[in-house]
């Protein structure tokens, strides 16, 4: 399978990949403020190995607002 170059996608696909670019990197900014911001008490496990997952992609930000977070 040969590899794709970026100048190889068409511009709808580009755009694609932007959007979800922006929308990864706003998820892990969001969940990294929450994370850091929220009390002690109300995160369930470490706030450092909770960040490191945020670096995942979708998983880590989408895990940390569905498990992570204590109401």
């Amino acid at each position: 399978m040969p590899k794709r170059r970026l100048s190889d996608l068409t511009p709808g696909q580009k755009k694609s990949l932007g959007v979800a670019g922006v929308v990864q990197v706003g998820l892990a900014v969001a969940a990294l403020v929450d994370i850091w911001r929220r009390p002690a008490a109300r995160v369930r496990g470490n706030r450092i190995a909770w960040s490191m997952a945020c670096g995942i992609n979708f998983l880590g930000p989408a895990a940390w607002f569905l498990f992570g977070r204590r109401r």
